[in-house]
């Protein structure tokens, strides 16, 4: 056998010899295949397959072989929607890279597709006031313009489609949310990457989603679907972990902006699904929330521990764990919901036991809740059990609340009495600018109109009691109808005073609260019956008596804000 340098360097010319007419000759394949096979001729075909897969109809531009990439580039590929929805289109792509195996299209011209690449696609995704999707029939090739929801799961073997794509991807897309309801308000969701291998009607695969969220956040979901449910896409099993950052609630297209629910949200979960129910579990840090039209954004973050099991067929769901922290104090949300209707309706409880006011200070906003200004709530304990009823943007919220120990800091209350403290001493006597309540009942009705607090009972330290009943708007305004009732020696001196209102506040001195919620404005409220009272005293024949005629027309007077001629 030879041997040595020169057959060495010999062989090696050879095989580049041979490589090199190897690629040649590939490359002149590539450039002489295009002219030789029409790949429009494939068009009729793989539209009729895309139709079946989907069950919907689906067309097709141009066809051209891109062998480089292993497969044809489609042009202007339109899915349409189910029409009781929409007449335009699901999907628009106006290119879509399709991977084919080259040997059946080379020798048989056959084609058989193994991948799809959709570039920049547009996507409608529309909800009926039913709770459908106009993607839940995607795959059924049976559908009707009706609704699909609350059909068997159920499919023959012979019903599903025998496709499967090797690797579906979905690069740069956007995605158009909005309801059948409000047509023209559509929220987008911008880049959509989808990456999915080895789809199938009959088996599981892997997938990974992630986009922008409305308001620059982000969602991602990873993990496994499938097999697909050919009469409802919604029914597919799943199991899936899924991140969201920055979440903007109002922006999402998910809530009635009625509703007045909003803020910034990041939630980590773990989504599961069987077909016939999906749970999520996991925990929320919401940011600058808001619960109700007539609030504001708390000024504290609002943690969640959640588990929630959603039932796919009716639309309804229970919140069996909803642990919601405030700091150190903790609240308990649990109930049902149900968005089968054209409204998401609640029908919850919250329930708090020993909670640290000064901890909820910051989320009280949220609630509708405004603290007098330049006031802050130093100490005190919450308690309150509440139901939640309603739709969202109509919620009913109802039940008793009770704080004990509390220091209302920056706050006055014997001073605000205003008129009152001119007959009682309430505004002199120290410079303590604090309000101390040992205790506070009202039972509680929050409605879109505002606030109720019947049956309001507060014990304040140095005062006594104020009873009554409540009332402020949505936009904060107050009309409040109290009674005081005075403890000790302030008692005695307010006597007379508590005898002009005692046919309608029982022996209490009546006044009401008007105003704003962050700046309350106490009057009087004695009416008519000023007169009497002063005439029943001034009757009085004993020294005792005219000593005590004399305390109450000065009482009158201060009440009425009168000056007292010597």
């Amino acid at each position: 056998m030879p041997s040595g340098p020169s057959w060495r360097f010999s062989m090696r010319k050879r095989i580049l010899v041979i490589a090199g007419s190897v690629v040649g000759i590939l490359v002149l394949i590539a450039l002489i295949l295009p002219f030789v096979i029409n790949a429009n001729r494939f068009k009729p075909e793989l539209e009729s397959q895309l139709s079946n897969a989907l069950g919907r109809p689906t067309t097709i531009g141009s066809i051209e072989l891109a062998l480089f990439s292993g497969g044809v580039r489609v042009d202007d590929f339109v899915i349409s929607d189910d029409p009781a929805f929409s007449h335009s289109p699901f999907v628009t792509a106006k290119r879509v890279n399709v991977g084919v195996d080259l040997v059946p299209l080379i020798f048989s011209k056959k084609l058989e597709v193994k991948s799809f690449t959709l570039t920049e696609p547009q996507v409608s995704l529309i909800r009926s006031q039913a709770g459908d999707w106009n993607f839940s029939t995607l795959g059924n090739s049976s559908a009707s313009p009706q609704s699909t929801a609350g059909k068997s799961s159920a499919t023959s073997n012979s019903s599903v489609p025998a496709i499967s794509v090797d690797k579906l991807t979905v690069s740069n897309g956007v995605v158009n949310l909005g309801t059948l309801s409000t047509p023209g308000k559509i929220h987008t969701y911008q880049n959509v990457e989808l990456e999915a291998s080895n789809l199938s009607y009959t088996s599981q695969f892997p997938f990974i989603l992630t986009l922008k969220t409305p308001g620059n956040g982000s969602l991602k979901l990873d993990g496994k679907a499938g097999p697909i449910n050919v009469t409802n896409t919604i029914l597919t099993p799943l199991s899936a972990k899924l991140n969201i950052e920055k979440l903007d609630l109002a922006l999402t297209g998910f809530v009635d902006p009625a509703a007045g629910i909003a803020g910034i949200v990041d939630l980590d979960g773990d989504l599961t699904s069987d077909g016939a129910s999906a749970k999520l579990n996991g925990s929320l840090n919401g940011q600058k929330l808001k619960f109700t039209a007539g609030g504001s954004p708390a000024t504290v973050p609002i943690l969640i521990d959640y588990a929630t099991t959603y039932y796919l067929k009716n639309g309804m769901g229970n919140l069996t764990k909803g642990d919601i922290h405030v700091g150190k104090a903790l609240a308990q949300l649990s109930g049902e919901y149900n968005t089968s209707e054209a409204e998401t309706t609640l029908q919850m409880q919250l329930h708090g036991q020993g909670m640290s006011v000064p901890d909820l200070e910051g989320a009280l906003p949220a609630a509708g809740i405004t603290l007098p200004s330049g006031a802050s709530l130093q100490t005190g304990s919450l308690d309150l059990n509440l139901a939640i009823n309603g739709s969202v943007d109509k919620l009913v919220i109802t039940g008793p609340v009770n704080l004990s120990n509390a220091k209302l800091a920056g706050f006055d209350l014997k001073s605000k009495l205003g008129a009152l403290s001119s007959f009682t001493a309430l505004g002199k006597g120290g410079s303590n600018s604090d309000t101390v309540i040992q205790s506070l009942h009202a039972d509680l009705r929050q409605d879109p109109g505002g606030t109720h607090a019947a049956n309001l009972k507060l014990v304040v330290e140095s005062i006594g009691t104020i009873a009554g009943d409540a009332n402020m708007t949505a936009s904060q305004q107050l009309d409040c109808k109290m009674t005081a009732n005075l403890t000790g020696a302030l008692g005695v001196v307010a006597a007379p005073v508590a005898l002009l209102g005692k046919g309608k506040s029982g022996g209490g001195i009546p006044f009401s609260i008007t105003g704003t919620a962050s700046n309350p404005i106490f009057r009087p409220d004695l009416g008519s019956e000023v007169g009497n009272l002063a005439k029943g005293l001034g009757g009085l024949g004993s020294t005792t008596g005219k000593g005590v005629a004399s305390s109450a027309k000065g009482i009158l007077g201060g009440v009425l804000g009168k000056k007292k001629s010597n």
